[in-house]
C-alpha cells in the first residue's frame, strides 16, 4: 500500500495539536482527521478516533504493525514541516509585498 496523496487540511500555533491531515492511499482510500502532535519536543500523528459511552476513545483506523506505522508518520510529518515552510514563505513574500507598497 502507497501513499498517494497528503494534504495539510489546517495548521494551529496554539496548543500540541499542530495539523489535521488527510491522507490518501493507491488513489483509492482516504483517511481524514488524522493529527499531528507535537509534545515533549517530538512530533507524531494520532489516528482518528471516536469517544465511547466511558468517555474513553477508540481508533475508528490504525495502523497494524510497527513498520507502517513508522512509515505514515514520517511522510505525513515531512508533509506538515513542508506546509510550515510553504506558508513562512508566503507570509515572507506578502510582508515584503507590504513594506514596497508604503
Amino acid at each position: 500500500m502507497q501513499i498517494t496523496d497528503i494534504k495539510v487540511r489546517k495548521l494551529f500555533d496554539e496548543g500540541p495539536m499542530k495539523a489535521i491531515v488527510s491522507v490518501t492511499f493507491d488513489g483509492q482510500l482516504a483517511v481524514h482527521d488524522i493529527k499531528v502532535i507535537n509534545a515533549r519536543d517530538k512530533f507524531f500523528i494520532v489516528m482518528p478516533s471516536r469517544k465511547n459511552p466511558d468517555d474513553t476513545y477508540r481508533d475508528i483506523v490504525h495502523p497494524i504493525n510497527a513498520q507502517f506505522r513508522s512509515m505514515l508518520e514520517t511522510e505525513v510529518i515531512a508533509a506538515y514541516n513542508a506546509e510550515c515552510e510553504a506558508a513562512a514563505a508566503a507570509k515572507l513574500a506578502e510582508e515584503e509585498t507590504a513594506e514596497q507598497t508604503v
